[in-house]
């Protein structure tokens, strides 16, 4: 008899104080945690100048993994590590940014997007373009990451899955096209806690969330309400 696995509500973008979050990984871990989410994947930025580089990568990994441990153990939560490897430019046509879920190695980004797209792809991450604004509308956006819409013929093999909405933000082209989709929260700060997030019907093991976010197979998004104006108390 078939054996349906019950879905996983899942953030898979969130920042900490190891880049532009205000919470630190633990405060973080004990905010998924104790609101009832099932898997954490810690996306903190990775840029060629700042963030999270590579002489800092081990110790990133070795802080992910302490709370890994800790969040199975209190909230039966499932911590991914990951960057949001990030490659602006003052064209808003050649920057772009892509979470990479499950990454547990370094990738620069000095050669540029693509090259290390495919460098995150091969160490087995499951990625997902970030944010992708139209060319009219990165252009004014926060974030002016239009690389995507520009070209989105060009970048749909390099990734596994847009956001179709980052936080409550939607980014209707994506659906218009067909293209594999979740719902992010980009987590900076409390408020982003909210917002549109991503079910995925798959075991709680991160290889089992890499590799279905790696595949064609539907996910399906829930709208959360925005939370309380507190911290939970660390555990």
């Amino acid at each position: 008899m078939p054996i349906k696995q019950s879905p996983l509500l899942c953030e898979l973008h969130a920042h900490t104080t190891w880049s532009d979050g205000t919470h630190t990984l633990r405060e973080l871990v004990d905010l998924y945690g104790q609101s009832g989410f099932d898997v954490l994947a810690v996306t903190d930025h990775a840029t060629p100048f700042d963030g999270v580089r590579p002489e800092r990568f081990p110790d990133y990994l070795e802080a992910i993994e302490t709370e890994r441990e800790r969040a199975a153990r209190l909230y039966d939560l499932l911590v991914v590590p990951g960057l949001e490897l990030t490659y602006d430019d003052p064209d808003p046509l050649v920057a772009g940014h892509a979470v990479a879920v499950g990454l547990r190695s370094y990738v620069e980004l000095g050669e540029g997007l693509e090259p290390a797209l495919c460098a995150a792809r091969a160490h087995g991450a499951a990625l997902v373009a970030a944010h992708p604004y139209l060319p009219g509308e990165a252009a004014v956006a926060p974030r002016g990451t239009g690389a995507f819409g520009a070209e989105p013929e060009r970048w749909a093999p390099l990734v596994d899955r847009f956001e179709l909405f980052n936080r409550t933000a939607l980014f209707s082209w994506v659906a218009d096209r067909g293209l594999p989709f979740v719902a992010c929260g980009d987590f900076h700060e409390l408020d982003h806690l909210g917002g549109w997030k991503t079910l995925i019907p798959c075991w709680k093991h991160e290889r089992a969330v890499v590799e279905y976010l790696r595949s064609t197979r539907p996910v399906y998004l829930v709208r959360l309400d925005a939370p309380a104006a507190t911290l939970p108390r660390a555990a």
